[in-house]
Protein backbone atom coordinates (compact mmCIF):
# COMPACT_ATOMS: atom_id res chain seq x y z
CA UNK A 1 0.00 0.00 0.00
CA UNK A 2 1.33 3.10 -1.31
CA UNK A 3 0.06 6.20 1.54
CA UNK A 4 3.02 7.92 0.85
CA UNK A 5 4.84 8.60 -1.97
CA UNK A 6 8.15 11.17 -2.61
CA UNK A 7 7.76 13.54 -5.24
CA UNK A 8 11.29 13.46 -6.44
CA UNK A 9 11.92 9.43 -6.75
CA UNK A 10 8.28 8.07 -6.36
CA UNK A 11 9.62 5.79 -3.77
CA UNK A 12 6.45 4.50 -1.64
CA UNK A 13 6.09 4.89 2.57
CA UNK A 14 3.06 3.98 4.59
CA UNK A 15 3.74 6.44 6.92
CA UNK A 16 4.59 10.61 6.63
CA UNK A 17 7.25 10.33 9.12
CA UNK A 18 8.97 7.82 7.23
CA UNK A 19 8.00 10.24 3.85
CA UNK A 20 9.66 12.66 5.67
CA UNK A 21 13.17 10.95 6.92
CA UNK A 22 13.29 9.22 3.36
CA UNK A 23 13.25 13.46 2.32
CA UNK A 24 16.75 14.11 4.01
CA UNK A 25 18.35 11.60 1.73
CA UNK A 26 17.63 13.93 -0.99
CA UNK A 27 18.59 17.61 0.46
CA UNK A 28 21.19 15.95 2.34
CA UNK A 29 19.68 17.77 5.87
CA UNK A 30 21.11 15.58 8.96
CA UNK A 31 18.78 18.25 11.76
CA UNK A 32 20.01 15.98 14.45
CA UNK A 33 23.58 17.42 15.90
CA UNK A 34 25.67 16.24 18.89
CA UNK A 35 27.01 19.51 20.85
CA UNK A 36 30.35 17.86 22.01
CA UNK A 37 31.48 17.08 18.41
CA UNK A 38 29.21 18.41 15.82
CA UNK A 39 28.23 15.15 14.14
CA UNK A 40 25.07 15.60 12.47
CA UNK A 41 22.86 12.88 12.03
CA UNK A 42 19.70 11.98 10.02
CA UNK A 43 17.78 10.29 12.38
CA UNK A 44 17.45 11.32 16.46
CA UNK A 45 18.09 7.74 17.16
CA UNK A 46 21.70 7.55 16.01
CA UNK A 47 22.28 10.61 17.72
CA UNK A 48 21.28 8.92 20.92
CA UNK A 49 23.30 6.00 20.22
CA UNK A 50 26.65 7.49 19.07
CA UNK A 51 26.23 10.06 22.50
CA UNK A 52 26.64 6.87 24.14
CA UNK A 53 30.90 7.30 22.34
CA UNK A 54 31.02 10.16 24.53
CA UNK A 55 29.38 9.18 28.04
CA UNK A 56 31.26 6.11 27.78
CA UNK A 57 28.20 4.23 28.81
CA UNK A 58 27.59 0.90 27.40
CA UNK A 59 23.79 -0.13 28.22
CA UNK A 60 23.80 -2.96 25.51
CA UNK A 61 26.28 -6.03 25.45
CA UNK A 62 26.87 -7.05 21.99
CA UNK A 63 29.05 -10.57 22.67
CA UNK A 64 29.83 -10.34 18.89
CA UNK A 65 33.51 -11.70 18.37
CA UNK A 66 35.03 -11.28 14.91
CA UNK A 67 38.35 -12.47 13.66
CA UNK A 68 39.50 -9.22 11.72
CA UNK A 69 39.71 -5.69 13.42
CA UNK A 70 38.35 -4.53 10.53
CA UNK A 71 35.14 -6.27 10.32
CA UNK A 72 34.94 -5.59 14.47
CA UNK A 73 35.22 -1.48 13.31
CA UNK A 74 32.39 -2.12 10.68
CA UNK A 75 29.89 -3.90 12.92
CA UNK A 76 30.44 -1.23 15.82
CA UNK A 77 28.67 1.30 13.37
CA UNK A 78 25.61 -0.42 14.22
CA UNK A 79 25.89 0.39 17.70
CA UNK A 80 27.34 4.17 17.13
CA UNK A 81 24.92 5.17 14.51
CA UNK A 82 27.78 6.15 12.46
CA UNK A 83 27.53 5.76 8.53
CA UNK A 84 30.72 6.96 7.21
CA UNK A 85 30.90 6.13 3.56
CA UNK A 86 28.57 8.40 1.62
CA UNK A 87 27.63 8.52 -1.87
CA UNK A 88 28.82 11.90 -3.60
CA UNK A 89 25.64 12.49 -6.08
CA UNK A 90 22.97 12.02 -3.39
CA UNK A 91 24.50 12.56 -0.19
CA UNK A 92 22.74 9.18 1.37
CA UNK A 93 25.88 7.75 3.57
CA UNK A 94 26.06 3.98 4.81
CA UNK A 95 28.02 2.29 7.20
CA UNK A 96 29.45 -0.58 5.19
CA UNK A 97 31.26 0.24 1.90
CA UNK A 98 29.83 -2.95 0.45
CA UNK A 99 26.20 -1.28 0.95
CA UNK A 100 27.61 2.63 -0.96
CA UNK A 101 28.76 0.21 -3.60
CA UNK A 102 25.37 -1.24 -3.95
CA UNK A 103 23.28 1.88 -3.88
CA UNK A 104 25.88 3.37 -6.67
CA UNK A 105 24.37 1.04 -9.01
CA UNK A 106 20.82 2.56 -8.20
CA UNK A 107 22.15 5.87 -10.14
CA UNK A 108 24.33 4.07 -12.67
CA UNK A 109 21.23 1.50 -13.58
CA UNK A 110 23.66 -1.24 -13.49
CA UNK A 111 22.58 -4.48 -13.03
CA UNK A 112 25.75 -6.98 -12.55
CA UNK A 113 23.74 -9.91 -11.86
CA UNK A 114 22.79 -12.14 -14.71
CA UNK A 115 20.30 -15.23 -14.96
CA UNK A 116 22.03 -17.47 -17.79
CA UNK A 117 19.12 -18.76 -18.66
CA UNK A 118 16.68 -16.07 -19.49
CA UNK A 119 19.71 -12.71 -19.61
CA UNK A 120 17.82 -10.69 -16.86
CA UNK A 121 19.65 -8.66 -14.79
CA UNK A 122 19.77 -7.94 -11.43
CA UNK A 123 21.38 -4.89 -8.87
CA UNK A 124 21.43 -8.06 -6.45
CA UNK A 125 23.22 -11.17 -6.36
CA UNK A 126 20.00 -12.39 -3.55
CA UNK A 127 17.36 -11.26 -6.33
CA UNK A 128 19.31 -13.22 -8.79
CA UNK A 129 18.75 -16.21 -6.58
CA UNK A 130 15.13 -15.46 -6.01
CA UNK A 131 14.27 -15.64 -9.60
CA UNK A 132 16.49 -18.50 -10.43
CA UNK A 133 13.15 -20.04 -8.47
CA UNK A 134 11.29 -19.25 -11.46
CA UNK A 135 12.63 -20.93 -13.63
CA UNK A 136 13.17 -23.99 -11.47
CA UNK A 137 9.91 -24.17 -10.14
CA UNK A 138 10.80 -24.60 -6.91
CA UNK A 139 8.73 -22.83 -4.89
CA UNK A 140 10.63 -23.03 -0.52
CA UNK A 141 8.84 -19.96 0.54
CA UNK A 142 4.78 -20.09 1.33
CA UNK A 143 3.14 -16.92 1.05
CA UNK A 144 -0.58 -17.68 1.77
CA UNK A 145 -1.83 -13.97 0.34
CA UNK A 146 -4.96 -14.31 -1.23
CA UNK A 147 -6.57 -11.52 -3.93
CA UNK A 148 -9.42 -10.92 -5.75
CA UNK A 149 -8.11 -9.94 -8.99
CA UNK A 150 -5.36 -12.04 -10.98
CA UNK A 151 -3.21 -8.75 -11.96
CA UNK A 152 -2.92 -8.22 -8.06
CA UNK A 153 -1.52 -11.41 -7.62
CA UNK A 154 1.03 -11.11 -10.07
CA UNK A 155 1.63 -7.67 -9.11
CA UNK A 156 2.20 -9.30 -5.75
CA UNK A 157 4.52 -11.86 -6.93
CA UNK A 158 7.24 -9.75 -8.02
CA UNK A 159 7.97 -9.71 -4.47
CA UNK A 160 8.48 -13.05 -4.58
CA UNK A 161 10.87 -13.52 -7.71
CA UNK A 162 12.42 -9.92 -7.44
CA UNK A 163 11.41 -8.98 -10.80
CA UNK A 164 11.01 -5.61 -12.14
CA UNK A 165 9.62 -5.12 -15.75
CA UNK A 166 8.80 -1.50 -15.83
CA UNK A 167 11.50 0.40 -16.64
CA UNK A 168 12.22 3.91 -16.72
CA UNK A 169 13.22 4.90 -20.49
CA UNK A 170 15.34 7.83 -19.32
CA UNK A 171 17.60 6.90 -16.55
CA UNK A 172 17.23 2.96 -16.59
CA UNK A 173 15.51 2.34 -13.26
CA UNK A 174 13.04 -0.61 -12.63
CA UNK A 175 9.81 -0.90 -10.84
CA UNK A 176 7.61 -4.04 -9.73
CA UNK A 177 4.64 -1.60 -9.80
CA UNK A 178 3.53 0.48 -13.00
CA UNK A 179 2.30 3.30 -10.54
CA UNK A 180 5.61 3.56 -8.81
CA UNK A 181 7.41 4.04 -12.70
CA UNK A 182 4.97 6.14 -13.52
CA UNK A 183 5.63 8.59 -10.27
CA UNK A 184 9.13 8.42 -11.05
CA UNK A 185 8.87 9.84 -14.40
CA UNK A 186 7.51 12.86 -12.79
CA UNK A 187 11.28 13.49 -10.52
CA UNK A 188 12.82 13.80 -14.32
CA UNK A 189 10.35 16.89 -15.75
CA UNK A 190 11.36 18.80 -12.86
Amino acid sequence: ECRYQCPQCGECFARAGHLKRHALTHTGERPHQYPQCGKCFVRAGHLKIHGLTHTGERPHQCGKCFTKASNLKTHAFIHTGERPHQYPQCGECFARAGHLKRHALTHTGERPHQYPQCGKCFVRAGHLKIHGLTHTGERPHQCGKCFTKASNLKTHAFIHTGERPHQCHQCGKCFARAGNLKAHTLTHTR
